[in-house]
């Protein structure tokens, strides 16, 4: 019994794209599969007859070792045992498998349960085969370009592989493909230049072209023999097999082509379906096993080759972006006109991004200049665009498929691509491509093909491959993923240089200063994400217990130290900050009420922003030593003194009094390595700390350019807001709905949220998820990330406001302008979260 599928057994319209063709039932007649179970028995063969001597049908049942030698059997279980991951396969060359004298090419690979072996008459021609491909692998070096690399591919992959015609195919995003180098014989047909249509390769196929990079057909006439087995069972997964069979209607694809044999390598390039290594022969044709090794090696290495070349090119398009956005910024400073100047744009862009025209708005000014839709197209656009994510680049080769008011046959462009410039969705640049008319040259004309019989209508092959031409208009040359990247490097200098635009009146100076806060809260907004990162794991870590609790506990805490840093930069507007105001930061976690205990005296300085995080982690390193071992940790009692030396060094000291006795540590840790060399390492200061009996004392010098002095804004007497009191809450009956894209991050907030009391926690990553949890019912509060990836958590707000939920925020911003004015009385919970600050916010919505 087999489940082979017969040669000419028709597809249906509906189900080429569905054909198994990973569980074809046969092989290719190249040599002799068996399909062993766990015990060595053999569960499954085919082809066995013209090289055992003996039907497939008689092997079943019996154990591998009646079959083969007791060398090839320890070979073959060693091979077995150095199978990494499910795609794996091991090869064997010249393994004498029977015991006579007699030498076979081996192939073993898992498929499920069952272990494959492949095996085929040895040519013994692996010495010869190695030193060419080493050939022909040095000359690809030699290759600068990528267009140089194909040409150099196909013709070296054709002198090793010997066959008459070998193309490279490279994917287009829309799935079809172009032949975009070649080697062949004299006689044969070009394909050079031909496109052919995606459905030429189904999508079952691309994938199985990913997992299994080599494919061989020795004869597009030859029948498949049938994979023989007992009884029922599943089909046998061929994917990763050598000698797989071949669907029947590839099969007629190639005799129709006037291809009597074939050979392909697959081009991954960043672990995608880049292209195709394709060899055609005219008549049957099987390399030896090694040549065939040899040609799946040529084809993993080429693919890294040419994947080097192409972040080459592409890294030499963003060096010349940098260019184009240093000039973008240093002249937008000196004449903030210059972003509204589309003629100059336009004089500029192209260098960095190939384009015939550019529009650009701000604050609902327009300029157009070049190749550009009228102004009320122009204005249509952003329109579309303003009802997109404001912070993706958004592009098509066809404006009117965005924009359908946008008439084809009337429109002076085909193309768009759109750079936000403001974090939200109303200013952009907009870079515009012409028409580009095209005549594709396809391998023959790209329709499928039917034909009616006794079956019903079934799919059919192209029958002719000439070259049938398809005038194609209305849509401009596409924009490469390169030059996306691009853009996205664009759009941070353009988001800089539109805070130039403040010049002309108040107005305008606060709009500016709005647009500088966002983008301070976005660059904050990253930082404090990785912090809740690293802050998630280590409580996360400390929850399983164990005694790493201590040193948890330790890296908590200096995150902790780090993230208050990034607070008071946030809150003052990435400004200098008051030395005074630091120290206090730093200090209050270990003083509770008993503020008297630490003096702080000298005159008012504050620290430069590049400073702030080095010194936020020696004084937490100081205090935390002082709170564990020093004056803090029991009635002593700490002062810091600071002064400006001659050359307006700032130097201060740190004097411990009234503690227990103090003993020098007897080894130098991660803490002690921080106070003493994190100053003068990282801003070139001084450290130096004494261990004396009656308390610590530590003398830092911070050098005069990260200090500035009279920072008047920051008054050291005022004293900072306390929080609120929590009320007690009764959280046992509640079901609460976490928000949060972060897996990590969710998880540590809901561990926090349930030691609150809180009876149950229903987790959603996305919009669409949360409103279906709050339309399932019995939802009685909600903490809502208001950032989720390309969306924003506002339309499960509103859903929530409608049904009269309790709700709060919850970002990594530091400041609360995303947040819209509706909602701006509700409780923001800053990340990395705290137990404290979701209580504070639950007990103020449910109060």
């Amino acid at each position: 019994m087999n489940d082979l599928t017969p040669l000419n057994q028709p597809l249906s319209l509906t189900n080429c794209d569905r054909e198994p063709i990973h569980i074809p039932g046969g092989i290719q007649p190249l040599g002799f599969l068996l399909a062993l179970s766990a015990d060595w028995l053999i569960a499954r063969a085919a082809n066995t007859a013209p090289f055992l001597g003996e039907d497939p049908l008689a092997l079943l049942g019996r154990p591998l070792s009646d079959v083969f030698s007791e060398d090839a059997f320890a070979t073959l279980r060693s091979k077995i045992a150095n199978l990494r991951g499910d795609d794996s396969i091991e090869r064997v060359f010249a393994l004498s498998l029977f015991g006579d004298g007699s030498l076979y090419d081996m192939a073993v690979h898992f498929s499920g349960k069952s272990v494959i072996v492949e095996c085929e008459p040895a040519k013994e021609d692996q010495t010869e085969v190695s030193s060419a491909t080493r050939g022909v692998l040095g000359k690809l070096g030699d290759a600068k370009s990528v267009q140089t690399l194909l040409n150099e591919g196909a013709r070296q992959f054709r002198a090793l592989v010997g066959y008459d015609r070998v193309m490279l195919y490279r994917f287009a995003p829309d799935g079809s493909g172009e032949v975009v180098a070649q080697s062949k014989a004299d006689g044969q047909d070009s394909f050079l230049g031909l496109h052919f249509p995606a459905t030429d390769i189904p999508e079952q196929a691309r994938k199985l072209y990913v997992r299994n990079t080599f494919r061989i057909i020795a004869d597009a006439h030859a029948e498949p023999i049938p994979v023989e087995k007992v009884g029922e069972g599943q089909p046998l997964d061929l994917s990763m097999a050598l000698y797989r069979a071949v669907s029947p209607v590839h099969l007629e694809y190639l005799r129709n082509m006037g291809v009597r044999a074939s050979l392909s390598v697959s081009i991954i390039v960043d672990g995608k379906f880049w292209g195709l290594i394709a060899c055609h022969h005219a008549s049957p044709r099987v390399p030896s096993f090694a040549a065939r090794s040899a040609a799946e090696l040529f084809g993993q290495i080429f693919s890294l080759q040419l994947e080097s070349r192409l972040r080459a090119e592409a890294s030499a398009k963003e060096d010349t972006a940098r260019h184009v956005s240093n000039r973008l910024m240093t002249s937008a400073a000196k004449d903030s006109s210059k972003l509204l100047d589309a003629d100059w744009l336009l004089e500029l862009m192209p260098r960095a991004i190939g384009c015939d025209g550019v529009g650009v708005m701000v604050e609902g000014v327009t300029s157009l200049a070049g190749l550009t839709p009228s102004e009320d197209e122009f204005l249509e656009l952003v329109k579309a665009l303003n009802r997109e994510d404001a912070q993706t680049i958004h592009h098509s080769a066809k404006i009117s498929g965005f924009v359908p008011a946008i008439d084809p046959d009337r429109s002076a462009v085909a193309g768009f691509l759109a750079i936000p410039i403001s974090r939200r969705p109303r200013d952009h640049m907009i870079l515009f491509r012409k028409e580009q008319v095209e005549s594709i040259r396809w391998a023959g004309d790209q329709e499928k093909t039917t034909e009616h019989g006794e079956f019903g209508t079934r799919l059919t092959p192209r029958e002719s491959f000439a070259e049938f031409r398809e005038l194609v208009r209305g849509q401009s040359a596409p924009f490469t993923e390169a030059e996306v990247r691009v853009a996205e490097a664009l759009r941070t200098t353009l988001l800089e240089v539109v805070l130039h635009l403040t010049d002309a009146a108040s107005e305008e100076q606060r709009k500016a200063g709005d647009q500088q806060k966002l983008l301070i809260a976005e660059l904050n907004h990253r930082v404090r994400n990785i912090l809740a990162l690293i802050r998630a794991l280590m409580s996360q870590s400390r929850r399983e217990g164990g005694n790493l609790d201590a040193v948890i506990d330790t890296l908590e805490s200096r995150v902790k130290a780090l993230a208050n840093a990034h607070d008071l930069l946030t809150a003052d507007n990435w400004g200098p900050i008051a030395f005074t105001k630091l120290m206090k930061t730093e200090l209050e976690a270990y003083l509770d009420n008993e503020q008297r205990r630490v003096v702080l005296e000298g005159p008012e300085v504050s620290i430069l922003p590049e400073a702030i995080p080095i010194l936020a982690l020696v004084m937490h390193e100081m205090a935390t030593n002082a709170a564990k071992y020093g004056a803090l940790s029991d009635s002593g009692k700490l002062r810091i003194e600071w002064s400006l030396l001659m050359n307006n060094d700032l130097s201060f000291t740190w004097k411990e009094q009234g503690g227990p006795a103090v003993k020098a540590p007897t080894r130098k840790g991660f803490g002690t390595t921080i106070i003493g060399t994190s100053i003068p390492h990282e801003l070139g200061g001084e450290a130096e700390i004494s261990y004396k009996a009656g308390g610590v004392e530590a003398t830092f010098v911070v050098p005069a350019k990260f200090v500035e002095e009279q920072a008047a804004a920051h008054n050291p007497a005022a004293k900072d807001k306390a929080h609120p009191t929590p009320q007690q809450v009764a959280l046992n009956d509640c079901h609460m709905l976490l928000v949060e894209d972060s897996m990590l991050i969710a998880i540590d907030a809901e561990d926090k949220i349930r030691d609150l009391g809180v009876a149950e926690v229903s987790l959603a990553a996305s919009t669409r998820s949360a409103l279906a949890a709050i339309e399932e019912g019995d939802i009685s509060v909600a903490m809502l990330d208001y950032n989720l990836g390309q969306e924003t958590s506002l339309p499960i707000a509103e859903r929530l406001a409608e049904r009269g939920i309790p709700f709060f925020f919850a970002s990594g911003y530091g400041s609360r302008d995303i947040i819209p004015p509706e909602f701006g009385n509700l409780p923001l919970v800053v990340k990395p979260y705290t137990a404290e600050q979701i209580e504070q916010a639950l007990t103020t919505v449910l109060s």
